[in-house]
């Protein structure tokens, strides 16, 4: 089973790097960019077939490695063709 997870800053942290990106986009001529907030995209390939003991899994591995809980939110994202569903199912940011 395919899996993502998002992994991005919770709001009020400061976001050095997406303000980096943000006077970048303007000195490359990109205008009205009012603010950018840069995150990451985590891609697993999983073995478990059950989406509910996988979803579970991801979880742990955010709570535990993936994600810094103090400072970033995660959303979990399973693939809808692996797991019968008929569209990717997120998990509420944590």
């Amino acid at each position: 089973m395919k899996a993502r997870v998002h992994v991005t800053l919770k709001p009020g942290i400061l976001d050095p790097q997406g303000k980096a990106i943000q006077h970048a986009l303007a000195a490359l001529g990109f205008a009205g960019v009012e603010a950018v907030r840069q995150g990451k995209v985590i891609e697993l390939e999983l073995a478990e077939s059950d989406a509910a003991t996988a979803r579970e899994s991801l979880r742990e591995m955010c709570e535990k490695l993936l994600a810094n809980t103090v400072i970033e939110n995660y959303t979990i994202e399973l693939d809808a063709a692996s797991d019968g569903t008929d569209a990717p199912s997120g998990e509420a940011p944590r």
